[in-house]
């Protein structure tokens, strides 16, 4: 997205949540960055520090990386509104008369996303597109 490196990406992170918060003009990335940021007040104490660059997140021990987490929803977002995979626009629109909010809503296509991307990664072959919405549709 901003960078190839994990530091750079979560620089970017930071670099936005600054600007925000001083309320300087973005961009409509950074926008949307800094929207997902907002809905995530329990990561907000991440961004007081630096430390957070070089932080270590282990599944094992039970840690989420909010970094992970908010791109995630940021990678939804662009999907939603580039409608790609074909057909995602409305299955989030039908998802959303489901869960209780946008937000939930997206939690559970993030379920989704990442069981998709995990299997790509597992069998060494690009993410399935058809297999992505059709385990989104199951959650109907």
């Amino acid at each position: 997205m901003f960078g190839q490196n994990r530091q750079q990406l979560r620089q970017m992170y930071h670099d936005v949540w600054q600007k925000s918060q001083a309320g300087e003009s973005m961009s409509a990335l950074e926008s949307m960055v800094a929207q997902v940021i907002s809905e995530h007040p329990e990561y907000h104490q991440i961004f007081n520090s630096e430390a957070s660059l070089q932080q270590e997140y282990f599944v094992e021990d039970g840690d989420t990386n909010p970094f992970l987490h908010m791109g995630l929803h940021i990678s939804l977002h662009e999907q939603i509104s580039t409608d790609r995979p074909a057909g995602i626009r409305h299955a989030y629109q039908q998802l959303q008369a489901k869960f209780a909010n946008a937000h939930e809503t997206e939690h559970q296509m993030m379920e989704c996303l990442t069981e998709s991307l995990w299997l790509a990664q597992r069998n060494n072959q690009p993410p399935s597109e058809s297999d992505y919405l059709t385990a989104l549709k199951k959650l109907l």
